[in-house]
């Protein structure tokens, strides 16, 4: 459900790695990997056993899936090896996968500038660039915040929470800018994803969207899962189903009633969840291909010098304005700000919001 209530103060980012609570045992002898419990709900039943498997781990696709259970890694709750995709799961039924760890990759230190917002011994903040990949990826081996973050930090990044991700402890989408914080041990890893896992970090979001929502502050609470039909997009799913995430908005200045710029906090941290959410409210951010389906009707309330900026701008107008943590090591309060960036900036303008 979508609820809009008044926002209270709280302490997760569009597009952050996923607190997945699914997984009970990070010790699997055999692969080095992890054991991900699951358990079927009402709202899943019925469903084949490689797309349960798929909606249920939103950070493995539907054909890794498949080869996980040609290989012999999926059991139910019975110790049973299953390997029939096509099999129908039920309501209670217990599932055990073992994901066996990422091959050994290990990314090129790049000498690609980076904005510093802060750096000590311990950690290190950035403002990432609007464009910029965080990590290495299939078609994004290099060019990377992490190949720059590795020339920048030399050898102490080495292996930091996962050779494939090193340092890296939350992320944000390609074309959102702003800001994300990198540990430089093991020790401050640990500590930054515990913050992140309990909530305690303060992510605050800029965000152009289309409309101004009826209510001007409130908090929009709906689960997200994978898209039934689209596995790169995901989508509000139900109360039982996919994860749980909360994001608290507040309107802070509009262009009549056609678009606003929107902050939002996010309280969890799932993939697109300010896209997918504020899309659901009815409001899509400027810019987002993937999510923005807007209606003529709404098109037809833009001045003709709107409509062609919207058009115009190249990717979704979201900028990650602010972070704020205890530091895991001194405990010191942090804060960090960033102004967005002039693209952002110009098209507010145009757009007539003060």
């Amino acid at each position: 459900m979508i609820d809009s209530k008044t926002e209270g103060e709280v302490p997760e980012v569009d597009g952050d790695l996923d607190e997945d609570n699914a997984i009970f045992n990070s010790s699997v002898p055999d692969s080095g990997g992890s054991l991900v419990d699951l358990v079927v709900s009402e709202e899943q039943a019925g469903a084949r056993l490689d797309r349960y498997l798929a909606d249920s781990l939103p950070d493995l696709s539907r054909s890794r899936v498949q080869a996980l259970l040609r290989a012999d890694c999926v059991r139910m709750g019975s110790g049973r090896v299953v390997t029939d995709a096509s099999g129908r799961v039920k309501m209670g039924e217990r599932y055990s996968v073992a994901v066996p760890p990422p091959e050994a990759a290990v990314p090129e230190a790049q000498n690609i500038p980076l904005d510093v917002v802060f750096e000590d011994q311990h950690l290190i903040v950035v403002n990432k660039p609007a464009g910029m990949v965080v990590h290495p990826a299939p078609g994004n081996w290099d060019g990377t915040l992490v190949n720059a973050l590795l020339h920048h930090c030399g050898e102490s990044l080495q292996g930091i929470g996962g050779v494939l991700r090193p340092g890296i402890v939350h992320r944000i989408d390609k074309d959102t800018s702003g800001l994300l914080v990198g540990a430089k041990s093991d020790k401050t890893h640990a500590g930054l994803a515990a913050l992140f896992a309990a909530h305690d970090i303060d992510r605050r979001y800029r965000a152009l969207v289309i409309g101004v929502p009826d209510t001007l502050r409130g908090t929009i609470d709906q689960n997200i899962g994978r898209h039934p039909t689209d596995r790169v997009r995901f989508a509000p799913v139900g109360p039982h189903s996919g994860k749980s995430a909360i994001t608290h908005y507040r309107v802070l200045g509009q262009a009549d009633l056609s678009v606003c710029l929107v902050e939002c906090t996010l309280e969890t941290g799932r993939t697109h969840q300010i896209r997918v959410h504020m899309t659901a409210m009815g409001h899509p951010l400027i810019g987002d291909r993937l999510y923005n389906k807007t209606t003529r009707t709404r098109r037809a309330a833009l001045t003709r010098e709107r409509r062609e900026a919207i058009d115009a701008f190249p990717r979704q107008a979201l900028h990650a304005q602010s972070l704020g943590f205890a530091h895991p090591i001194t405990g010191k309060d942090l804060l960090f700000e960033a102004a967005p960036p002039e693209d952002f900036i110009e098209l507010q303008g145009v757009l007539g919001i003060a």
